[in-house]
């Protein structure tokens, strides 16, 4: 094991390294001086491990003896068979302090925690009896937020993490953004990284690769990946190919309305099993519901759903995929909204509103230069003018300006600027 621990820890050994980084390091940095666990959500291979990598290096740097920082991914194969045994945790610990001998307060980061069953009494017991701070990341919602409340109620402050937003990316290919004169002076280059992004999205090994066969190939592999190891063994699913021809399906319908009926009918299992499956797919952060708006909260988590892929790459490896460019485009605002952390609804009646956030209608067109399409898209903001709404804006791929009280708004602006406050 020390091998391990020596080879997941370069710091030790005043070993830097170079990372992309990440908007969320500054939030991480915030509360690192607090007692409280920090516990870091979000999909496989979105960067989580990155971060914390990040901020072993900013803690090295600002004064931190890096003895006193522990990394170790728990997901390795030599941990396989220690899995349902949470003991070895205090094993894989009790080893790094015989190998350093750390002096004074401990950082530990333990990375993708789901791996061992009851982690929580571990973390908890430590927490409470020894100087330490924990930082550990997961990739299952539930995991991190119905298991640490359980046991950890307080103790924790959470922070999300999504694959590479779009300045993210930016930033990765080198492309100043930073003001209005880089902006327009690299105006070529931000639209074919938008392009790109609109395409393939935000994971970055994804957008490290230059063959789309060989990146849609990582993408099935990561959903594959999240399915077998993430939903299939936590919830003891038997017919785990159902759950795979799910997914896939799913995304045929991204954007569109979820008819559990139909899915049931589809798939020859209850209308109940169907909606269990699509939670899961929530908890991994693959796929996610909206709600119908409603001004009662009980209709509306009642209310028809629509279904939304949680990173843009995910449209390119549905089995019968779209090349409907708008259906790409409403996807990405809707990550962009969701990432908001707001209360985010679409509304239908008579007309249809892709999305309401903030008090904000959000309508999503890829192209209006057509007079007819243009009339269809702005129909519905007309039809709900006189309701409590502040501000409605109209999201295009290129178009830019005002068309009586609605903002027209272009994807790379949209993308830049983010959501209105």
């Amino acid at each position: 094991m020390k091998n391990i621990l020596v080879e997941e820890n370069p710091h030790w050994q005043g070993k830097a390294q170079k990372f992309v980084k990440r908007e969320k390091l500054s939030k991480l940095i915030e509360l690192l001086p607090l007692k409280q666990i920090i516990t870091i959500s979000g999909i496989r291979r979105c960067g989580k491990s990155t971060l914390v990598r990040e901020a072993i290096q900013h803690l090295v740097e600002s004064g931190t003896n890096p003895h006193n920082i522990f990394f170790i991914n728990l997901e390795q194969p030599i941990f396989l068979e220690h899995k349902h045994n949470p003991g070895y945790l205090n094993d894989i610990y009790e080893a790094y302090l015989k190998l350093i001998n750390p002096q004074g307060k401990v950082y530990v980061i333990f990375d993708e925690i789901q791996f061992f069953e009851q982690w929580q009494v571990f973390v908890k017991s430590k927490y409470e009896n020894g100087n330490i701070k924990f930082i550990i990341t997961g990739s299952n919602s539930s995991m991190l937020s119905n298991d640490l409340n359980t046991l950890l109620s307080g103790r924790s402050l959470n922070i999300h993490l999504d694959t590479f937003s779009f300045k993210e990316f930016l930033d990765y290919k080198g492309i100043n953004y930073s003001s209005e004169l880089n902006r327009i002076s690299n105006k070529i280059d931000i639209a074919r990284a938008k392009d790109e992004y609109i395409k393939w999205g935000g994971f970055y090994e994804v957008f490290e690769i230059e063959n789309e066969r060989l990146k849609k190939e990582l993408l099935i592999s990561y959903a594959k990946n999240i399915i077998y190891q993430d939903i299939i063994p936590r919830y003891k699913i038997r017919n785990s190919e159902v759950v795979e021809r799910l997914f896939f399906y799913l995304l045929n319908n991204v954007t569109g309305i979820l008819n559990y009926t139909t899915l049931s009918k589809t798939f020859s299992i209850s209308d109940k099993t169907i909606k269990e499956y699509i939670n899961y797919f929530e908890d991994v952060f693959l796929l996610k519901r909206v709600d119908k708006h409603h001004n009662k909260q009980k209709e509306q988590i009642k209310s028809t759903k629509k279904i939304y892929a949680l990173d843009n790459g995910f449209l390119q490896i549905a089995p019968t995929h779209s090349k409907n460019l708008g259906i790409a485009l409403e996807n990405l605002v809707f990550n962009i909204l969701n990432q908001t952390g707001s209360d985010l609804t679409y509304i239908k009646d008579t007309y249809e509103i892709d999305f309401l956030c903030n008090k904000v209608l959000y309508q999503v067109a890829y192209d209006i230069s057509d007079d007819k399409t243009r009339r269809r898209e702005l129909r519905p903001f007309e039809y709900f003018k006189n309701m409590e709404f502040q501000r409605c804006q109209l999201v295009t791929y290129d178009a830019t300006g005002t068309i009586g009280n609605i903002k027209v708004i272009s994807a790379d602006d949209f993308l830049l600027d983010g959501v209105s406050s």
